[in-house]
């Protein structure tokens, strides 16, 4: 049986793998999957009507395009806000304006939304580490975006960005954890996943 500060211990090793591979990718390699998959994510993304989404950091799949490209599906793009005391995501809308928030990340400019302003958007778009083709994924260990998806709609397209070696078999998994139901990487494109994990109660 596998104890809980096992699990803990073994997602935190693995995400100090994960993100000492990625700050050792060679900035073409990240420029070409940052073309790749906003191309596939703008394709699968035409119906939409409401987006949540992120802004890639410098090592994140993506960083450089997204997400200005967003612009191009002339759609509502609500972007996260991470507030100065707490773990429970804050909105706003993008209106092309971003500033350096909590951490040096960037959030958009404009009134904050609050934490239940997720709940309007039918597609969002989750950063990860590594992604489980069981839809399991590996976050930085903050928590935020497990308590920020309990207010996505059920229905909601829940997909992560990740390299194509961060698409794995399995990964560590705790109560807590929020599954995804698909998946884009710079060469596969986008994969659906099979499993949709239930809203997990979280403090």
């Amino acid at each position: 049986m596998t104890l809980p500060t096992q699990v803990g211990a073994a997602k935190s090793a693995l995400r100090g793998r994960l993100l000492t591979r990625r700050r050792e990718r060679p900035v073409a390699e990240r420029a070409a999957a940052a073309a790749a998959v906003t191309t596939t994510l703008l394709r699968g993304l035409a119906a939409a009507r409401t987006i949540a989404a992120f802004v890639p950091d410098e090592i994140e799949p993506g960083h450089g395009r997204l997400p200005a490209a967003y612009t191009q599906l002339g759609v509502r793009v609500l972007l996260p806000v991470v507030p100065e005391a707490g773990h429970g995501l804050h909105w706003a809308v993008d209106s092309g304006r971003l500033a350096p928030g909590r951490f040096g990340l960037l959030e958009p400019v404009g009134p904050r939304l609050g934490t239940t302003a997720l709940s309007a958007a039918d597609v969002v778009v989750v950063p990860a580490l590594a992604v489980g083709r069981d839809g399991s994924r590996l976050g930085r260990g903050g928590g935020y975006y497990d308590r920020a998806l309990r207010h996505a709609r059920p229905d909601a397209v829940l997909i992560a960005l990740v390299f194509d070696d961060e698409l794995v078999e399995d990964l560590p998994v705790e109560a807590h954890d929020r599954r995804v139901t698909a998946v884009i990487t710079p060469s596969g494109g986008w994969q659906n996943l099979p499993a949709r994990s239930p809203w997990p109660k979280l403090p």
